[in-house]
């Protein structure tokens, strides 16, 4: 869209999912809103809770493992940032795991016993921590979902930061639990619902800064120009409504 591109944020509140959407420069992996993003997540939790959250855990996704600081440092200190904002001395504990879906990595059962489905596929919640995961990092991969047709391909997740100190079975079940909750399925999904729902709310902004075409009695053409293309006007246009934004429009 000339340039530019439209980034969504989920969360979720203990009973539903909250979400933003912003555009922002293609190419631009870092959030450069995502303090803003993060106070305004923090705020619809408090109203719909009237507790502040202790602990934040966030899947990244769409970010590569040549990124990994540069992203970490620039968005981790936003959100902590976001945090004193609300309150010079709140604190949470922060958990930034990055996921990915993008590799050429794929695991076989050694058994065909433990074969699952007509693709002899393994089976869902499989993991793996050792062997083929970095020598000191902490990262998993994690193969959530039945395969159907072909073979399975697990997600990948990096823990880059941990402030509250899961062990890596806490997480990795956590994270398996998460993908059981995506409302479009009955079933297990390939990666954490929430990482789910921020790209079914980007995806959704997009529909708002594409230029509609209409028809007419002398064909159909464009309308808009060069000023809806202009930040402000870009922010205008993803922007949800305030009764809008209390329900799973995107989903």
């Amino acid at each position: 869209q000339n340039g530019s591109t439209t980034q969504g944020q989920s969360a979720s509140d203990g009973s539903r999912p909250r979400q933003l959407t912003f555009a922002r420069t293609a190419h631009d992996e870092v959030i450069q809103e995502l303090s803003s993003m993060v106070k305004e997540l923090l705020i619809q939790f408090y109203k719909s809770t009237r507790f502040k959250p202790n602990r934040i855990i966030l899947y990244r996704d769409g970010v590569s493992e040549g990124q990994f600081q540069t992203v970490l440092q620039h968005e981790l200190t936003a959100m902590r940032e976001a945090c004193i904002k609300l309150e010079a001395d709140y604190k949470p504990g922060i958990t930034y795991i990055a996921v990915q879906k993008r590799h050429h990595t794929r695991l076989f059962c050694s058994d065909k016993k433990e074969q699952s489905g007509k693709s002899g596929n393994i089976p869902a919640g499989t993991t793996v921590d050792v062997g083929i995961t970095h020598p000191t990092e902490f990262d998993f991969y994690l193969c959530s979902h039945q395969g159907i047709q072909g073979t399975s391909r697990p997600s990948h997740y990096h823990v880059l930061w941990d402030d509250n100190h899961f062990d890596s079975d806490e997480l990795q079940c956590l994270t398996y639990q998460l993908c059981h909750t995506y409302v479009r399925c009955t079933r297990s999904v390939s990666i954490p619902a929430p990482a789910y729902y921020a790209h079914l709310v980007a995806f959704r902004a997009r529909y708002h800064l594409v230029e509609k075409e209409h028809d007419s009695g002398e064909g159909s053409h464009q309308s808009g120009n060069s000023e809806d293309r202009t930040p402000s006007a870009m922010a205008r246009a993803v922007t949800v409504h305030v009764d809008t934004n209390r329900v799973m429009y995107f989903a």
